[in-house]
């Protein structure tokens, strides 16, 4: 149990993340669209809220690229509707190379925005503070909470690791050579199994992929705290300005 803790708590929670994301996405774009009545002007409000997200997701994928010695096509920051309904903040073009390449680049954002965000959350936003104060009862907790604004410049690092954190998850098009590299790696733990490396991978592999693993949960519990502290005050304003102007998005 102890090798396998760390893909547990990430399967915990990976799939609230996701669905708190998207919620928080769809207010923030209702509220923008409220507020203007312009789908463009709202497209636009919602792209410059993350655009610091959006610039390392995409400065990712380029150096990683240049790194690898992937040949690069355009490059661009602005929104971009599409067919399906939805929105493109931001894209880098390259080369089609091979699935190992393919899938470090489409990884890249991931890396570096998961490295961002565990930074700000552990060591600028001190978020641990309400995690170590848990165990300890209700009074603990208030002041842990109290403590937290506190930090030196708090909602520059809050504003930075929110945005961060709501770009660094892969779209569909950058996991496209996971699948090729995940069969390759799979393909590979089976030989060493059947050649009776099992006992060795357990003592030297496991405990090294379950802290990475533990590493990742980490940085994704981190970033939902940060949507999941923003969805209801966004929730709220966005039911007021219904009920105010009459309107709804649907």
């Amino acid at each position: 149990m102890s090798h396998v803790d760390g893909l547990m708590w990430l399967l915990l929670v990976l799939g609230p993340l996701i669905f708190v994301q998207r919620r928080l996405h769809r207010e923030t774009q209702a509220v923008f669209l409220l507020l203007t009545r312009h789908k463009e002007i709202s497209l636009a409000l919602f792209s410059l809220l993350f655009f610091p997200g959006v610039l390392l997701h995409e400065l990712s994928h380029y150096i990683t690229a240049r790194l690898l010695g992937v040949r690069t096509g355009r490059f661009s920051l602005l929104p971009t509707p599409l067919p399906d309904g939805r929105l493109r903040l931001g894209f880098v073009e390259t080369e089609s190379v091979d699935f190992f390449r393919d899938a470090l680049i489409g990884a890249a954002p991931l890396l570096t925005g998961g490295l961002f965000v565990a930074y700000a959350g552990i060591q600028r936003l001190r978020l641990t503070l309400l995690w170590d104060s848990l165990a300890y009862g209700s009074q603990p907790v208030r002041d842990a909470v109290a403590a937290i604004p506190a930090q030196v410049d708090f909602w520059l690092w809050f504003y930075l690791a929110f945005t961060v954190s709501s770009m660094m998850l892969p779209s569909a098009s950058d996991r496209r050579g996971w699948l090729p590299l995940g069969l390759v790696i799979v393909c590979l733990v089976v030989l060493a199994l059947l050649g009776g490396a099992g006992p060795w991978m357990l003592a030297h592999i496991a405990p090294t992929l379950n802290q990475a693993l533990q590493a990742i949960a980490v940085t994704f519990g981190i970033s939902m705290f940060l949507h999941l502290a923003l969805l209801l005050p966004v929730w709220s304003i966005r039911k007021v300005i219904s009920r105010m102007t009459g309107l709804e998005v649907v």
